[in-house]
């Protein structure tokens, strides 16, 4: 997909939707711009809306109650922000989703958004493409941290996430790999 794509291209890609329906949706977006440090959502917070990234990255991140942070993921432009979770569950989300570059959000509310498409039979195939996408995602990443060393978390990472190496700060890249940055500059030395 393109950069120029919207929330509504997005959603028609993954489930195809009438012209009308499309502009509908579009209609009901609103624009929110973030900057790096700012938060989609905090943890402690509740969640109520679901947000297309038009430009920007984004980060998941859980905050220990020591001041530590675990990454638990990256989410670049074309990708949808939600804590999902937390909305199913009515409870106020376990982690931060964290602008880590100016960013430019199309942004819906949950509720509206569902409603809104819930009236569509194929609008079923996002839903399970987005859940299929997050489970896989998730089965990976624990498979990674039981069976994987460091410098294969690392390789990994590079792997899945070609570029960002270079636009993400080293510690927030270590507290993905559950390392230190002493030990992310070690293996990137020995690269």
């Amino acid at each position: 997909m393109s950069l120029t794509n919207t929330f509504a291209d997005f959603v028609h890609h993954l489930s195809p939707l009438e012209d009308e329906l499309k502009k509908s949706l579009q209609n009901q977006v609103g624009h929110l711009h973030l900057q790096p440090g700012d938060h989609f959502i905090e943890a402690g917070r509740n969640c109520t809306s679901i947000a297309y990234i038009k430009k920007g990255l984004f980060r998941y991140y859980y905050l220990s109650d020591d001041g530590k942070e675990y990454t638990k993921g990256f989410f670049d432009q074309n990708s949808i922000l939600i804590a999902y979770d937390a909305i199913l569950e009515d409870r106020p989300s376990y982690y931060t989703i964290e602008a880590l570059e100016p960013s430019h959000l199309e942004i819906i509310d949950y509720n509206k958004f569902i409603k809104l498409l819930s009236t569509k039979a194929s609008f079923q195939n996002f839903i399970i493409t987005m859940l299929q996408k997050g489970y896989l995602a998730k089965v990976k990443r624990e498979r990674e941290f039981l069976l994987f060393d460091a410098e294969e978390r690392y390789r990994s990472f590079l792997k899945q996430y070609p570029g960002l190496d270079s636009r993400i700060k080293q510690h927030i890249i270590a507290s993905y790999l559950g390392i230190t940055p002493e030990s992310l500059s070690r293996i990137r030395k020995n690269l």
